[in-house]
């Protein structure tokens, strides 16, 4: 699904050739362009005033967020990950080090060009931030009204942007009449209202059930893919991610501890933290009973517990088939999953066989020979 010229206009604030210029025509994976924001050696303290001791909410940051790509930055509670995104739009200054937002230092700029810049980054926020006692079509033209449009530009913009988040039929509701994802539907029409090159999320579907943040996100991506609109989005939610972000950083107590593309990271995960927050949120399952009785080595006669992870080369291949084969021992199915991650398939499953020594050598020399990437869970009667 794309959408309409008018709806596209609208939201670049551009004519059919500016528009046409603006959409992507590589992956942001391939694009060799310059980030859309870069950080450098980036520290931001609190507090230190006289005997205190202050806090340091960000520690040496260096990352860049790749133009045109959804990224996502995860982390607990308390990482960081908001101090983070409000160096961005200027809301805190980076304490040392540098934060670029499309070639410009934001800690550089005057308070004036400071607010030329926010009207390039749109942000959207959890509590949708909507003024209760404006209408849709109101909040949405709101940022146009301080920057001192004419009222009949504002309409002309703001109604197809309504229609671009599915709610032209919306325009004269009040907050209190629209669903939580109707919210921030219109939140983000608003953010959308100034033309931004970079749109800022910060845990907009942490207040949403299941269902409606599928459909924000549906729109997200629609945005990022039809406008060539750059998304940062900040969330501790694994599914968020692991549904429209191309790259990901993971945050940890004020540092980035792994980053690179979503796919990558959350398939082979090299820190713990990141492998603590996507514990539940990839991967096929074993049930409690069976991992209560798991050794972390084997006895006789024991068998031991693998799990196979199925993607790129191997992702088609009917592995499992030629393993049975090959050690001719029983091979046990005790759980799998297949789904997909940025987009790309990825499948696991936990098998079990014996564990003498013969049956293990002959699978590892078919996972060598096949290039299946595995993990041993542990060993059990």
């Amino acid at each position: 699904m794309t959408f309409s010229h008018a709806a596209q206009k609208a939201a670049s604030g551009a004519g059919p050739a500016d528009v046409a210029d603006r959409a992507p025509t590589a992956s942001p994976a391939s694009t060799s362009a310059a980030p859309m924001v870069g950080f450098e050696a980036v520290t931001k303290r609190y507090g230190g005033a006289g005997n205190q001791p202050g806090f340091t909410a960000l520690d040496g940051i260096d990352f860049a967020v790749p133009r045109g790509a959804i990224t996502g930055i995860i982390g607990r509670s308390g990482a960081g990950k908001s101090t983070l995104i409000r160096l961005v739009n200027g809301l805190e200054k980076a304490s040392t080090g540098r934060v670029v937002v499309d070639g410009v230092e934001v800690g550089a700029l005057s308070e004036g060009d400071l607010r030329g810049l926010r009207r390039q980054v749109g942000m959207i926020f959890q509590h949708f931030n909507l003024l209760s006692s404006r209408t849709a079509f109101d909040n949405v033209a709101l940022p146009l009204e301080i920057a001192g449009m004419d009222r009949q530009a504002i309409r002309d913009k703001v109604g197809p942007l309504l229609d671009l988040v599915g709610l032209g039929d919306k325009a004269n509701s009040y907050p209190a009449e629209l669903s939580g994802g109707q919210k921030q539907r219109v939140g983000i029409a608003r953010a959308l209202a100034t033309s931004p090159k970079l749109l800022l999320s910060d845990e907009a579907t942490s207040a949403l059930d299941p269902e409606t943040t599928q459909s924000i996100l549906e729109l997200l991506k629609r945005i990022n893919a039809d406008l060539g609109l750059t998304v940062l989005l900040i969330t501790h939610e694994m599914e968020v991610v692991k549904e429209i972000a191309t790259d990901v950083a993971v945050i940890d107590k004020g540092k980035i501890v792994e980053q690179g593309r979503t796919f990558d990271v959350f398939t082979r995960p090299q820190h713990e933290t990141t492998r603590l927050l996507l514990s539940s949120a990839i991967g096929a399952k074993l049930p409690e009973w069976i991992r209560s009785t798991l050794k972390s080595e084997a006895a006789a006669g024991d068998r031991v517990l693998v799990r196979l992870v199925f993607f790129g080369a191997t992702a088609f291949q009917p592995l499992t088939a030629r393993l049975v084969a090959e050690i001719g021992a029983d091979v046990n199915i005790l759980a799998g999953t297949i789904e997909e991650i940025a987009g790309e398939p990825y499948g696991s499953l936990v098998v079990s066989y014996p564990a003498d020594a013969d049956t293990v050598e002959r699978a590892n020399r078919f996972y060598a020979e096949t290039g299946l990437s595995t993990e041993v869970i542990g060993y059990g009667a």
